[in-house]
Parts: C-alpha cells; sequence; structure tokens
C-alpha cells in the first residue's frame, strides 16, 4: 500500500495519540515540560568572603572565621572604608605569612579587592602569594584576581568612545597582570563608566584581553532598574568576580536575608558556566557575631538554591 506525505502524517499522528493512551497524560506532560526545559551545564557552586566584612578584626581573626564559616576562598581587601587588611598583609605578613595563614586554615586565595591604593601597588604581592599557594592548591583554579573600579560616568552617546579609552589606559596594569599570572576585574557602580546593562555590553564587545573582565555587583544593577541575570548574560566568559549582593539596608543586602529571589542569579552563573567562587557580600558590616551569623544563613540559603 502506498501512502501520500498526508496520509504518512496522519498515520504518525495516530500512532503518538495511541502511545499517549498507553501513557497517560501526566506522563507526556512531563516529558514535554522535560524537553522545554533548558539545560544547565554541570556546575557547582563555590563561595568566598570578602575580608572587609570582618574590617575590625585583624587579618588573623578575619581569616579564622571565614573558614569556620566553610568557605571556599577569601577576597581580601585593602583600606577601603579603614579596612586595615591588605596593607598589613604587605607591611607585615608579606606574601609568605598570608601564604601560611591560608594554609594553616585551608583556604584559598581568591582575589584583591583594590579600591583604595590601586592594583600596582599590590600587583607583585598578588603575584608571589598566589605562586606559593599553587604549591599546596590554595589557589582558586583560574587565577587569582584584583578587583577595582572604572571611572567617573559618560553622556550615553559618549559611551563607546569612553569605554575604547578606558581599555586602552589599562593596558599597563594588564602587562603586570600578565608579569604576575593575575587576572584585573573591573567592578560596576553607582555614577560610574560601567554601570549600566548597555555599559556592560560595551565593555564585552570592546574588551579582547583575556586577562581582564568584570566584577558584578547586583546591588548597583537593581539600583539602576537592571535584571541581573541579563547582566550575567552580557558578561558572560569576561565575568570574572560576582557579588552576591542586593539592593537593601544592613543584613538585608544578602542573599536569603534580604527579598530578592537570587534562584534566577544562581541559575544564570551555571548557564555561563561562572568558574570563580560566588561571594555573598554588604556594607556597613554589624560585629562579628552578627555578621557571622547573618553570613552563615546566606550560605546556606545559597547552597540551597
Amino acid at each position: 500500500m502506498s501512502y501520500s506525505a498526508g496520509n504518512r502524517r496522519e498515520f504518525l499522528r495516530s500512532a503518538v495519540l495511541t502511545t499517549a493512551g498507553f501513557m497517560g497524560v501526566s506522563r507526556l506532560e512531563h516529558a514535554a515540560a522535560a524537553e522545554s526545559t533548558t539545560t544547565v551545564p554541570d556546575w557547582k557552586m563555590r563561595l568566598s568572603c570578602s575580608s572587609i566584612n570582618f574590617a575590625s578584626l585583624p587579618i588573623e581573626k578575619a581569616v579564622e572565621r571565614i573558614a569556620a564559616l566553610g568557605f571556599d576562598a577569601v577576597d581580601v581587601w585593602s583600606a577601603h572604608a579603614g579596612c586595615p587588611h591588605l596593607d598589613d598583609v604587605q607591611k607585615r605578613l608579606g606574601a609568605e605569612g598570608l601564604a601560611r595563614l591560608l594554609e594553616k586554615h585551608k583556604l584559598k586565595l581568591y582575589s584583591f579587592s583594590v579600591y583604595k591604593g590601586g592594583y600596582p601597588r599590590y600587583a607583585e604581592l598578588l603575584g608571589r602569594s598566589a605562586a606559593l599557594l599553587k604549591k599546596s592548591g590554595l589557589t582558586v583554579e583560574h587565577g587569582c584576581v584584583a578587583v577595582r573600579g572604572s571611572e567617573g560616568p559618560c553622556k550615553p552617546k559618549e559611551l563607546t568612545a569612553t569605554m575604547k579609552r578606558f581599555l586602552e589606559e589599562l593596558k599597563p596594569e594588564l602587562e603586570l597582570a600578565e608579569k604576575n599570572d593575575s587576572h584585573l576585574a573591573i567592578e560596576n557602580h553607582g555614577h560610574a563608566l560601567l554601570n549600566t546593562i548597555d555599559s556592560l555590553k560595551a565593555f564585552v564587545d570592546l574588551n579582547r584581553h583575556p586577562r581582564l573582565g568584570i566584577a558584578l555587583a547586583p546591588y548597583h544593577i537593581q539600583a539602576v532598574g537592571g535584571s541581573v541575570p541579563e547582566a550575567v548574560g552580557v558578561c558572560g566568559e569576561q565575568l570574572r568576580f560576582f557579588y552576591a549582593w542586593q539592593n537593601g539596608e544592613g543584613t538585608q543586602q544578602l542573599p536569603g536575608i534580604g527579598p530578592a529571589d537570587c534562584k534566577s542569579w544562581i541559575n544564570a552563573l551555571a548557564k555561563v558556566n561562572f568558574r570563580w567562587p560566588v561571594n555573598p557580600f554588604m556594607h556597613h558590616e554589624p560585629p562579628p557575631r552578627e555578621m557571622s551569623e547573618a553570613l552563615k544563613r546566606s550560605c546556606e540559603y545559597l547552597r540551597a538554591c
């Protein structure tokens, strides 16, 4: 018996409907839902903590608390808001002392935040510390990062030209990053060149340097009415640092305590295969005990996500 194309389609449709009778509607609906779900690559979230969250403590006590909370890695801050840690490491501990401290607590070195003082001041210290810790497997797998800001804002029509000039001016710091086997991450911030989704797009489109990327702060994305998952998607493989930080007051800035549903953030990170630790964060930290309790709660929430 011969079949036309129309007959073949009708035959296949009948076969599917017959199969549906055996499978049951609920199973078919489940199969359809499974097919429509966007698959995410295998991805395991790791967590880091910024030392500024314990700025009232010496670096040894801050690292001890961070390790006790189960973090995988640490982000050491320079003197922003009076944080003493990075300058103390440079003047007193040196790379060897920092390496011994992190080895003692089995904590990986992730990053230096150098908003105050600038990257060149700490470039050699970051490189030497990472080299020492690499022998113990206590650096993040894809390289240590220095986090800094951009520059003042510009008019929208000047965005491309201004971003191009800004990236050009980073060349001396990127040469330092290459010399010291590090990465440079530029944070988005209110009233700055890197601030809006459009500015993130301009950065990503113009940046071609493998050691340069973005430190994404959802707090500031939310402040300008932007979508955090969209921002993560725009940054893509150029994302080097992610602050798990929402726009709020006090500990409400932390995921799991403030109102934001951060599951979509984590899913977006998984989709772009973010390779570095996630960093729960807030400014104007409470006393250490309260800070520890808030971070513990936030970490539990993030792991549940």
